[in-house]
Order: C-alpha cells, then sequence, then structure tokens
C-alpha cells in the first residue's frame, strides 16, 4: 500500500500544473534551499573554533549544549510558519477499501522526508567531525548526533500539534506565542533554567547512552497523539483543509491554507509579479536584506546598539514598508470594480497583513547570518521583526487609509515617487523613529536586554490585539470607501 501511495505522490507532482507552470518558483526554492544548507555548514565547520575564541576557557561542546533550548525554540517558530503537512489528496481514498490508519501513517511518514528535518544535518553533522578531530570520543559524539536527530524529529511532529490548536483560532500563532514566548521568558528571567535543564540532560544522555530511550519514548508518544488528530478529521464531511487539502490547478494553491482571505492573497502575489513597480520593488528587497553591511563591517557602529533596532526594522520590514504605505492604492486600477464585488473589507485587508507578516519571518531568516557580527544584533534584528509584526503592520495600513493618489503600475519602483503623498512622509515616523528612539533610550538609561524586551512586549501586545485594531482599521477604510472610489478615478 505504501509503494502505491508513492507512486500516486509522484504522478500527482509531475502531471500537475505546478510542476509544469512553475518551474522558476522550483528553481528559487531551490537556490533558497542551497543558501540555507550553506550557512548551516559553513557554522557547523567553524562552530568548535567560533566557540573555542568565545569562550577559551570553556569546553565548547558543553558550551554548544547550553545553545541548544534556544535551538529548540528558534526551530519551532521556523517550522511554524513554514512546514506543513505534506500535501495529499486524500478525499477520493476515503471512497475506496483504504484503511484510513494507512493514509494516516503515510502523511505521517512522508513529514519525516520534510527538508527540515535533514537540514540540522548539515550542522551537527561537520561540528561532530570537528569533535572527533579534537578527540572527543566517538561513543560521545555518535550518541549526542543520535540525540541531535531525534530532537529534530520531536520538533517536527510537535509543530503539527501546535498547527492544529492553532487551526480555530483568530490569532494562528497564539499558541506557539505562549509555549515559546513563555519557556524562553521562563529561562531568561531566571524562572527556570530551561537551557541549564537541556544541556545537563543532553550530557547526561552522552554520558549513559541508555537515557535516550526516554527521547524515543517521546517522539513515539507525539506520533501516536498526531495520528489519533488527523485519523479524527479523516472524514468526507470533515474539515480537513488544515491538514490534508485537495490538490488543484491554481499556481498559487498554497494560499488555500489561509481560507477566505486566499484569493486576495493571490490577487496580490500575481499583482507582484506581473507589474514593472511591484515587481521592481520585489526585486529591491535585496538591499533591505544586505543593508545591514553598510553599517556591521564598520568597528565605529558595533559600539552603537541604538542602531541595531533602526537597521532591524528596516531590513525586516523592508516589503513592509514598501508595499504596505501604499495600501490600497495598488488596487487603484480597478478599486471600484473592488468595491462593488460582495466582498467582507476586513478580508481585503487581513490577506495584506498576512502578505506582509510573513516577509518579515523571511526577512529575518535570511538575515540570521548577521550573528557573524554579533549575538546582540541577531536579538535587536528578532526583536524589531516581533515590532514589525505586532506594530508596524497596523500603524502602515491604517496610514493606508489617507491614500488618494492612484498608482501607475507599469513604471519601476527605483526613484519612482508617483503615488507618494504627505502620507508616505509622515508614516515613517511612527514606522522607524519612534521604536529607533525608544530602543536607543532604554539602551543608554537602562540597558540593552531592557531596550530588547519593550520592543517584544510591544510587539507581542499588538500581535494579541490584532483582531480589535483590525475591526478599528477596516471601519476607517469604510468609512473612507468613497473618497478612495472618487480619488482613484481621477487621473493622476
Amino acid at each position: 500500500m505504501i509503494k502505491h501511495f508513492l507512486s500516486l505522490e509522484r504522478k500527482q507532482y509531475f502531471r500537475s500544473s505546478y510542476w509544469q507552470k512553475n518551474i522558476a518558483l522550483n528553481i528559487l526554492l531551490v537556490f533558497f534551499a542551497l543558501y540555507m544548507i550553506g550557512i548551516f555548514v559553513f557554522f557547523g565547520v567553524f562552530m568548535y573554533k567560533i566557540l573555542t575564541k568565545l569562550f577559551p576557557e570553556q569546553d565548547p561542546f558543553i558550551v554548544a549544549n547550553t545553545f541548544i533550548f534556544y535551538w529548540i525554540i528558534a526551530e519551532l517558530f521556523i517550522r511554524f510558519f513554514f512546514q506543513k503537512l505534506p500535501v495529499m489528496s486524500a478525499k477520493p481514498l476515503l471512497t475506496l477499501p483504504v484503511k484510513r490508519s494507512s493514509i494516516v501513517n503515510f502523511i505521517l511518514g512522508k513529514s519525516a522526508l520534510s527538508f527540515f528535518n535533514f537540514l540540522p544535518l548539515f550542522l551537527t553533522v561537520p561540528f561532530s567531525v570537528s569533535l572527533l578531530n579534537n578527540g572527543y570520543s566517538a561513543s560521545v559524539v555518535l550518541t549526542w548526533l543520535a540525540t541531535m536527530v531525534l530532537i529534530t524529529f520531536i520538533a517536527n511532529f510537535l509543530n503539527f500539534i501546535l498547527e492544529a490548536f492553532s487551526a480555530e483560532l483568530d490569532i494562528p500563532f497564539l499558541p506557539l506565542l505562549i509555549v515559546g514566548g513563555g519557556l524562553f521568558a521562563l529561562n531568561y528571567f531566571g524562572i527556570i533554567s530551561f537551557s541549564e535543564i537541556v544541556s545537563q540532560g543532553i550530557l547526561a544522555i552522552t554520558e549513559n547512552p541508555v537515557y535516550i530511550l526516554v527521547l524515543i519514548a517521546l517522539l513515539i508518544g507525539l506520533y501516536f497523539y498526531n495520528f489519533k488528530l488527523l485519523k479524527d478529521k479523516l472524514y468526507l464531511d470533515a474539515s480537513l483543509q488544515s491538514k490534508v487539502k485537495e490538490v488543484n490547478a491554481s499556481d498559487l494553491s498554497w494560499t488555500n491554507r489561509f481560507g477566505d482571505i486566499a484569493p486576495f492573497m493571490q490577487l496580490d502575489l500575481k499583482l507582484i509579479w506581473r507589474n514593472k513597480r511591484t515587481k521592481s520593488m520585489a526585486f529591491l528587497m535585496v538591499i533591505g536584506l544586505l543593508y545591514g553591511l553598510f553599517f556591521y563591517p564598520q568597528p565605529i557602529y558595533r559600539d552603537m546598539t541604538f542602531m541595531f533596532a533602526f537597521i532591524g526594522i528596516f531590513s525586516t520590514g523592508f516589503f513592509l514598508i514598501n508595499f504596505g504605505q501604499f495600501i490600497p492604492a495598488w488596487d487603484s486600477g480597478y478599486y471600484k470594480m473592488l468595491m462593488s464585488q460582495n466582498i467582507k473589507y476586513e478580508q481585503y485587508l487581513r490577506s495584506k497583513w498576512i502578505l506582509m507578516t510573513m516577509s518579515v519571518v523571511v526577512m529575518f531568516v535570511l538575515g540570521i547570518p548577521y550573528v557573524y557580527f554579533g549575538y546582540k544584533i541577531l536579538i535587536a534584528h528578532a526583536a524589531a521583526a516581533v515590532y514589525n509584526i505586532g506594530v508596524n503592520t497596523h500603524v502602515i495600513m491604517w496610514g493606508g487609509s489617507f491614500n488618494r493618489k492612484k498608482i501607475d503600475l507599469d513604471k519601476k519602483a527605483a526613484f519612482n515617487y508617483q503615488g507618494t503623498g504627505a502620507v508616505q512622509w509622515l508614516i515613517g515616523i511612527p514606522l522607524m523613529l519612534v521604536p529607533m528612539a525608544i530602543f536607543g533610550l532604554l539602551d543608554w538609561l537602562i540597558g540593552f536586554e531592557v531596550a530588547v524586551a519593550v520592543l517584544v512586549l510591544a510587539g507581542g501586545l499588538g500581535i494579541l490585539l490584532h483582531k480589535p485594531l483590525m475591526k478599528g482599521i477596516t471601519q476607517k477604510y469604510l468609512d473612507s470607501k468613497y473618497k478612495m472610489i472618487a480619488a482613484f478615478g481621477k487621473d493622476s
């Protein structure tokens, strides 16, 4: 039966329009995967030397284990936003004499082949080789490597459980924030030292490999819990979209997981890719990603910690700022038609919020190599990303309700001020200067940790209040609806 499922998956993939029409996207994903692999291999090869230099009086192996707790938290966040259960057209199989347990086992088993499960090996394997070359016992190193593999698979199945609890919530990543943020806060404030607990646990396993059975038992438990969750929803009349979805011919079918806002997201993505100005803006994201390279390599800026927040806000929020400041002017060419449809304005705006939030996460992940210039930079960028998601997304969407200028999508973005008004200049104050001022002032008066904590708390509060904030923003757009229709109907 498994062999038959594999055959169906292969035919589904190569015969679908996704494979035939999205070759360019597949190539882009391959380059992104190679980029991430390159980063992991680099840190894996040089980690032993880096730790030896940073902590000359400590054992690099023990120091590395103290960071594994943070590794687990980061992996959960990355998996939550990027990893989903494997796509499989399951509903047609439910009318055939195929056991539901076989279908569920195949779906969960296929998740083990995810790229996210192989990626950590490009870091842990080179680091293990370095440990062997520096005289560590082969049994200790191999046990440690096996432990890291088990932790990776535990994170794999734990991610699906978090997604299951998130599916019915208005704030889909609230369980992740509670679990990940709560564990991090307890560890950071010294209430419970999870980093020490995880480190000591891994060291205990390397000293006595029989303890690895605890991780194996936890992995099996998570597997069967996922099995039960998925099997309970594997019915023709059940809502299975969040776990398994039917194949369709849309080039942007992955957006369907966002439900009723998917059509709007598809329109925005097509608009970005098919028009000169938006396409140029997308390519300019590379400048935003590399913005820190203009400052961080220069020693004079490394002590200016107040600049970390400014660069982090700009770098992780480059798409947010450039795309969000012209909402809804991007749709000015067909705004009349759009407003004549029977649609909910809140869905229209929420799709744009989701798109901007995803861009912040992607830009932060791509900017992880900035840790080379110092761990404080990465922490400040993470805080800036949370602030961008919780505060700046709402600020920029509220500012968009004042847009009254039509945009010509056939012109490129670079040095193009068409459609730019006073709103676009004034919105820069709350977007960039306010978080920079807050961060810089607190860093100067109290300390770096407090400055980071305030940005994270502000962003977290904005995320928790997302629903009422969106209702207020939606009402502001509805109040300005006919003014926008009249303004966009005029030639610029």
